[in-house]
């Protein structure tokens, strides 16, 4: 079976599941790469340079693939986002791997809604709130979910019980950090041995005068040195604005650390109340939670770890790419 992958993003075979690469991309290059073997010829086309060729894997240029269309015969063409390169492959299957939000108006904006009328498309979907979010009016032929998986860095984890007071925000995105600041300064003044951890968003200006309420900002790490912050620490915030899915939530559940976000997105899907974390309505209920979580028994807190650790099992790699092999059977 010849299957292609299409991700419009600039990335190659040779690169490395690193830091600085998306996660769309990472996700990519991780299913495209294990799916390759006897049964599965592979081709990823990306914004890549040249054509890079490895044992039933073959990674070339988009360019490539529009120009000399005729030449290759896919079974599948897995496209993420992207619907246009369908109309390039009129007997191939077409798998539209759907990882953001495709309002109607953008997908008239961005020249998407005739490849998606006019084509018979299986969507996947990362996550039932994004399948649900996403517009009837598309005509998709059928409609899945399958999520995202776990880097395999992160899989099978040694949980650790003695734990320090920190929490981690490891979201790049900014936005509800201003006020989590904010009332965790109110946090430090009763728990003067607490931590909180910013990963993945530029130091302040004002970092120096926030260290006194023991804030740290940490940029962009390794995932191993992610791994060992987490593992030493009692909770995560994920707020859950604009997310379809929220790897950093599974990442952070893989090291048996419990998640804090609010009843919105995709993660209101992901968190169970008690299980894994805490659903809550604003950021006075965040607070509370925090605090509950710093003053909670040993006992307890050892549940709470090992049911969260538990939980993520589900997204280890292996589990996910069984959804997609049978996917591809149909």
């Amino acid at each position: 079976m010849n299957i292609l992958f299409c991700c419009p993003s600039r990335f190659n075979l040779n690169s490395k599941i690193i830091n600085s690469l998306g996660g769309i991309e990472n996700l990519n290059l991780e299913l495209s790469r294990n799916l390759s073997s006897n049964k599965y010829k592979i081709y990823l086309s990306t914004l890549c340079k040249k054509t890079i060729k490895k044992k039933n894997f073959i990674n070339l240029p988009i360019s490539t693939i529009k120009k000399n269309n005729n030449k290759y015969n896919f079974d599948y063409v897995i496209s993420s986002n992207e619907p246009n390169i369908f109309k390039y492959f009129k007997n191939s299957k077409k798998i539209l791997w759907m990882h953001n939000t495709l309002a109607v108006e953008k997908a008239i904006r961005k020249k998407k809604i005739f490849s998606i009328l006019t084509n018979k498309i299986n969507a996947v979907f990362v996550s039932e709130y994004l399948n649900k979010n996403t517009s009837k009016l598309y005509n998709f032929k059928n409609r899945f979910v399958i999520p995202n998986f776990l880097d395999r860095r992160f899989e099978n984890q040694k949980i650790q019980f003695k734990r320090k007071p920190w929490i981690i925000w490891a979201v790049s995105r900014e936005k509800g950090l201003k006020e989590i600041i904010n009332l965790w300064k109110e946090i430090f003044k009763l728990n003067r041995n607490t931590q909180f951890h910013i990963f993945g968003i530029k130091k302040k200006n004002k970092v120096k005068k926030l260290k006194k309420y023991n804030i740290f900002f940490h940029n962009r790490v390794s995932k191993k040195i992610l791994i060992r912050y987490y593992k030493k620490s009692i909770a995560s915030l994920c707020l859950g604005y604009d997310e379809t899915f929220c790897l950093n939530a599974i990442e952070s559940m893989s090291c048996g650390v419990p998640v804090i976000g609010f009843k919105k997105t995709a993660i209101n899907n992901l968190i169970k109340n008690n299980i894994n974390g805490y659903k809550v309505d604003n950021f006075k209920k965040i607070y509370e939670k925090i605090n509950f979580i710093i003053n909670m028994s040993n006992q307890k807190r050892s549940i709470l770890i090992n049911n969260t650790y538990s939980y993520s099992k589900k997204y280890y790699f292996n589990n996910i790419k069984k959804k997609w092999i049978q996917l591809i059977r149909k």
